[in-house]
């Protein structure tokens, strides 16, 4: 039983040397072709992505000055509220517009310092130090050790081993 499928494996023709180097250039150019198409969609979903993404952003901005008018308001509207309040309660003009200015100039430093803090996150210190390990990058950066080259320990995600080396 084992010897019927072999016999007739072995009683089949082969296809001549010339046939077979068609068929392989034939599967090959297939192949490619195949390759490019998949290249070319893969640049049109490209295109229409980056165009769907400015145009969000756009929307976005547009969104973000609408927020940014609305709470300036309604600050001032707010602050207007509590002077009049203090007012009410019995302190000066004076003493009142400056607890509501004070209040602004509280609001108003922690954002700088937020900002400061998500500025300095966004300067890629750890991949800096790892293209400074590889070589790549300025040699000043290499050799300095500045405060914005460690990680912050409110940093989010995980943060690069540190060597002991000088």
């Amino acid at each position: 039983m084992n010897e019927a499928p072999h016999q007739d494996a072995g009683t089949a023709k082969a296809p001549h040397l010339d046939e077979s180097v068609r068929r392989i250039r034939s599967a090959g150019r297939a192949t490619l072709d195949s390759a490019l198409d998949t290249g070319r969609a893969l640049r049109h979903l490209i295109g229409a992505d980056l165009a769907l993404a400015r145009s969000a952003t756009g929307r976005a901005l547009a969104w973000l000055a609408v927020a940014i008018v609305f709470g300036a308001s309604s600050w001032l509207l707010t602050m207007g509220a509590l002077i009049a309040l203090l007012q009410a309660l019995g302190l000066s003009w004076l003493a009142s517009i400056s607890i509501a200015a004070a209040l602004s100039l509280l609001v108003t430093g922690l954002a700088a310092w937020r900002v400061s803090v998500f500025f300095d996150y966004a300067g890629m210190h750890a991949t800096r130090r790892q293209l400074a390990r590889l070589g790549i990058g300025d040699e000043e950066d290499e050799g300095a050790a500045t405060p914005d080259a460690r990680p912050h320990p409110s940093a989010p995600g995980p943060s690069a081993p540190r060597s002991s080396a000088p």
